[in-house]
């Protein structure tokens, strides 16, 4: 579990610096220019990633202990859940969409989903750990952000919002049907 843990603390670490030392990122970046500073930043939340990826497994592999059993039921609600939240994520990065106008920062709220749908189903220690660590960042971030940058209300377009909806299903649909089974082992719907 302490891999687990290390590589949450480096990864939501780096992911926290604007959350919580604003100036001294701004101060960071002058210093080192933004390019070094995104160089950095990178690498740090790479190997957090990874870290995390790896002491998930770990922790997994090692004796887990249940700290609850789901209700089967929950696995469908779960997973449709997700689909919000990747409809969400996607706004982030599509331009001149209604989510981003109106929520301001779509992937932070879809992050919050995704970690909401899967502590609905996952009672182990290393889940909880995991995916209650992502909802605790997702709501702090959100908060600073909101604060920092509040949403404008404006400048989505239906073409944006239709791209966001209509890739965001599709990111969906291969994931909870096909990839997830593959890359985590659990099926969804299955």
């Amino acid at each position: 579990m302490i891999w687990l843990i290390l590589g949450l603390l480096l990864f939501l670490g780096v992911h926290s610096v604007r959350i919580f030392a604003e100036n001294w990122r701004d101060s960071r970046i002058a210093s080192i220019g933004i390019n070094k500073w995104k160089g950095i930043y990178s690498l740090l939340a790479i190997a957090g990633f990874v870290l995390l990826i790896w002491g998930y497994g770990q922790a997994k592999a090692d004796a887990p202990t249940l700290l609850w059993m789901p209700p089967p039921g929950l696995r469908h609600a779960a997973a449709l859940l997700t689909l919000p939240a990747f409809i969400l994520v996607v706004a982030a990065y599509v331009p001149r969409n209604h989510f981003k106008a109106w929520l301001g920062h779509p992937m932070v709220i879809g992050v919050m989903l995704w970690a909401v749908a899967h502590l609905l189903v996952n009672g182990w220690l290393h889940a909880v750990v995991l995916f209650g660590s992502f909802l605790v960042w997702a709501v702090l971030d959100f908060r600073a952000a909101r604060r920092r940058e509040p949403p404008t209300h404006s400048g989505g377009t239906w073409m944006g919002s239709t791209l966001s909806l209509l890739i965001g299903v599709a990111a969906w649909a291969a994931f909870a049907f096909y990839l997830h089974v593959r890359w985590i082992g659990v099926a969804p719907f299955g």
